[in-house]
């Protein structure tokens, strides 16, 4: 310390000149973190493969919505406006990729606009960045929507958006408030305006220095970053940082009043006091380090207060120093003296009970925490819509698709089947049908739209015993045919019969050829009644119409053979010429039933192939749907193969529609047996050896579940062995780190119990938002660590001083029971900063460190862990000294 002392301005120069160059050339923090994005999952999740093949395959497409909230059903005028918008909003181009018109036509209006016809939506298919998805929607809003028009716009997007901007906004309340906060809480404490000074001075260099570190650390080494980091970085290092400088500068004024010169002071303040300052920052430093060892990218952005606390560390060692010799004791100006360096009344009446009492004080803090735990259920919630205001467009328009079409509806599970190949074929699409089947049966799904059900609805028509049922009509239609075709050919012989018999005797033959024309007719017409008579019992479709094709042919002979007879009569004139007219028109007759038997031939081969195809049918025997062949090539078919496939045909959608809300937990357990549902259903299936995906906001908060959950317990485990190894070496105690960090897993749980029972069981929300208990639990322990290295610390320097631990304990409790009071009001102060950003996830962490870092420092500090110390004895140094 004397040669930082000695090269004091060189040092500060240094320092100074450095802040000031890399604040200038680093890059922008917020913008870093606000490219980074909200969820940077692995690429192992089920969501990111899903969004992988979909960016490959050109089908990553996002959707964000126009909801249009009506006081009445729309009438013409309004229909003819949003259809105009539509129209308009596609003519942008990129990075619109398509517009769904809610009134192109009736299925449209049907999937589009609500039941009560109140809300109606319009769908914008989009490819691009974030940013310019944003910016399409504000050009939407200002350019092409009627002014007078209340519209809402909201999608993934947007939402994202609006939690970045909440974000940034909340990082500014939270510096200004922090800052002011701090300096009015050192003003009562010292009762100075210069002594807060300092603290901010120094506390203000190490965040500048550490956040252009960190940034540059980004863009060199690809450092995790997120809306969190500045937010922590502002929150710990003002609170740690001001803690730090009270400790330090508490033990600078005891030095004085001791009547040590100013250097003297200095130096003892380092040598006492900094060492406790260095072992809480290397125990904070371990806990924030630790992080780095999670997967998940936006917990491990926290590990940016690591190199907030090495900074800082820095600074307090060379620039408070400074300071320190600068002002002498006019750092205290005007103050006589400091409630900071007094001894704590509060703390000497609690180590009456602690210490000399420790079993009933070990029980007041059992009987303060217990029923706190005993309410705890972990419930948390994956809403990224409670991250805003509900006051937010992109929020209240989510809320109205919610409300007006049902929850599960705005935001389905996407399943993906992808395979090298076209898959969509008459062999293949069918056992869609079957996994779909299987889906709806899975608890918590409402529909399931895809290829053979685009709207949710399976197409009748697909199904075999609709198709049985239709061929049972065309067959009886056949038969009606047949009948009509009688009808037409009995009634042509009786006017060949009538014709015959009025052809004079001798004057042609032609009255013997139309005899034997009616003979002919007749027995047709008998030969039709055992083929109708034969399909009613069961004849092959196949037979009957080759039969009706030979029919067809003795017709047109005969058809011939009345032409031939016509040409006669009408050669030979007067009466039999005026036969002719009629003969003609009969021969037209016969050939209208031929062609009739000709068209009934060719329906009952079409039949008859169907029937063949579909007796050969696998599909149909294990699914009960049948696609007849080029079914898949009509124009019907392109806009559903355009929705429902990717990728040249080589993967298949499918909409999982959910009946809960997507963001809730129900919907992250029903992700889970969908998946298991689809896994067993494609067993036995064209799709068995194909590659199935998960996509939509349910799957990624399944991930988000997973991730959080295994992030938590392995980052918790690391960093719990790396305090208990820090507290190890430094105390020279196995027991002491033990106890320690147990007071602090105490605290955390009974805090994160009261974040619930205010948050979930007062406020309404489904649960504690799902990043909160893992950064709650980083925050608490690595801060609250703090407090028990002051205390304890103290409590090792008085026992060297050869005091029992009764004593030594009692004298520790009254020497730093202030400043660890003041010290943990600050720091809940920095965070209860953060209280008004408006960010969900950020108040409920806040809520936890504040009752964790009160709840430590005023109950579970002054009356636990002392009581545990004075109930080991001398046995508490095991197993260096007894």
């Amino acid at each position: 310390m004397k040669k930082v002392l000695k090269f004091r301005w060189p040092i500060f120069i240094v320092l100074a000149v450095l802040t000031v160059v890399l604040f200038v050339l680093a890059p922008d923090l917020a913008k870093q973190a606000e490219d980074a994005g909200s969820f940077q999952l692995p690429s192992d999740a089920d969501s990111q493969k899903a969004a992988d093949i979909l960016e490959k395959a050109g089908a990553s497409d996002e959707t964000i919505s126009l909801v249009y909230p009506l006081e009445e059903k729309a009438d013409e005028r309004t229909k003819q406006e949003i259809s105009k918008t539509a129209s308009d909003i596609k003519a942008i181009g990129k990075p619109v990729t398509g517009v769904l018109d809610p009134f192109e036509n009736e299925e449209m209006e049907k999937q589009l606009v609500s039941e009560d016809g109140k809300t109606v939506l319009l769908p914008i298919t989009v490819d691009g960045a974030d940013e310019e998805i944003v910016e399409l929607a504000d050009r939407v809003k200002s350019d092409i929507v009627p002014k007078d028009r209340k519209v809402y716009m909201t999608g993934e997007a947007i939402i994202n958006n609006d939690v970045n901007l909440s974000a940034q906004e909340g990082l500014k309340k939270t510096e200004l408030i922090t800052i002011g906060l701090i300096f009015g809480l050192l003003l009562i404490v010292f009762r100075s305006p210069i002594t807060p000074l300092i603290p901010l001075l120094a506390v203000g260099m190490t965040y500048l220095l550490s956040q252009s570190l960190v940034a540059f650390f980004v863009d060199w080494f690809g450092f995790p970053v997120s809306n969190y980091t500045q937010i922590f970085l502002v929150a710990i290092l003002f609170g740690l940082g001001t803690d730090y400088c009270i400790l330090l500068l508490s033990r600078y004024k005891e030095e004085l009043l001791e009547g040590h010169d100013v250097e003297d002071a200095i130096v003892n303040t380092y040598r006492t006091a900094g060492r406790t300052l260095f072992i809480s920052a290397a125990a904070v430093f371990i806990g924030f380090a630790a992080i780095g060892f999670a997967q998940f990218p936006i917990f491990k952005s926290a590990v940016a207060v690591a190199v907030g606390i090495a900074t800082l560390l820095l600074i307090l060692t060379t620039v408070v120093p400074l300071f320190m010799m600068l002002l002498k004791d006019k750092l205290f100006w005007p103050a006589k003296g400091s409630a900071s360096h007094k001894d704590s009344k509060l703390w000497i009446r609690m180590s009456g009970l602690s210490v000399m009492r420790p079993l009933l004080s070990m029980a007041v803090v059992a009987i303060i925490t217990i029923p706190l735990l005993l309410t705890y259920d972990n419930d948390l919630s994956f809403k990224t819509v409670d991250e805003v205001d509900s006051s937010r467009e992109s929020v209240m328009g989510l809320n109205r698709i919610s409300d007006a079409f049902g929850e599960g509806d705005s935001l389905p599970v996407g399943v993906i089947l992808k395979k090298d190949g076209k898959i969509t074929d008459e062999d293949t699409v069918p056992y869609l049908e079957r996994i779909s089947e299987d889906l709806e049966k899975v608890k918590g799904v409402k529909d399931v739209r895809t290829i053979t059900r685009p709207t949710g609805e399976p197409i009748e028509d697909l199904y075999a015993d609709r198709q049985i049922g239709l061929m049972a009509d065309g067959l009886e239609d056949a038969i009606d045919g047949i009948a009509q075709v009688q009808d037409g050919l009995g009634q042509a012989k009786s006017g060949l019969d009538k014709m015959a018999s009025g052809i004079p005797s001798g004057g042609t033959d032609a009255g013997a050829g139309l005899g034997q024309a009616a003979s002919g007719l007749g027995q047709i017409n008998d030969q039709l009644a055992r083929i109708s008579g034969g399909l009613r019992q069961g004849m092959p479709a196949a037979q009957a119409a080759g039969a009706l094709d030979t029919l067809g042919g003795e017709l047109g002979n005969i058809q011939a053979g009345l032409n031939g007879a016509a040409g006669q009569m009408q050669t030979a004139g007067g009466q039999m010429g005026q036969l002719s007219g009629g003969l003609g028109k009969l021969s037209d007759g016969i050939g209208s039933a031929e062609k009739g038997l000709g068209e009934i031939s060719g329906g009952l081969s079409d039949l008859a192939g169907m029937m063949q195809d579909m007796g050969d049918s696998k599909q149909i025997r294990e699914t009960g749907v049948f696609i007849p062949k080029d079914t898949l090539e009509n124009d019907d078919f392109a806009q559903v193969l355009e929705r429902y496939t990717i990728d040249e045909e080589s993967g298949i959608l499918l909409e999982v529609i959910l009946d809960e809300d997507p963001y809730s937990r129900e919907a992250i357990g029903t992700v889970d047996e969908i998946k298991a549902s689809v896994e067993k259903s494609v067993i036995g299936t064209p799709f068995e050896d194909a590659d199935v995906y998960f996509d939509g906001i349910s799957v990624m908060n399944a991930d988000l579940d997973d991730i959080s959950s295994s992030d938590f317990s392995r980052t918790v485990t690391i960093m719990l062995v790396g305090l208990f190894i820090v507290l190890f070496i430094l105390f020279r105690s196995a027991i002491m780190p033990l106890y320690m960090i147990g007071s602090l897993l105490l605290t955390y749980y009974t805090s994160v119990s009261v974040t619930e029972l205010i948050f979930v069981n007062g406020l309404g929300y489904d649960g504690i938002s799902w990043a909160v208990p893992f950064f709650g639990f980083i925050m608490l322990i690595a801060l609250g660590v703090d407090y028990s290295i002051f205390l304890l610390d103290r409590f090792r320097e008085e026992s060297i001083n050869r005091l029992n631990t009764r004593d030594a304990l009692k004298k520790s409790m009254a020497k730093m029971g202030t400043v660890i009071i003041t010290a943990a009001v600050i720091l809940a102060g920095t965070f209860g900063a953060m209280m008004p950003s408006g960010v969900l996830s950020l108040v409920q962490i806040a809520t936890i460190v504040i009752t964790g870092l009160l709840l430590y420092g005023l109950i579970i500090l002054p009356l636990l862990i002392p009581a545990i110390t004075v109930s080991f004895g001398r046995g508490v140094w095991w197993p260096f000294r007894g």
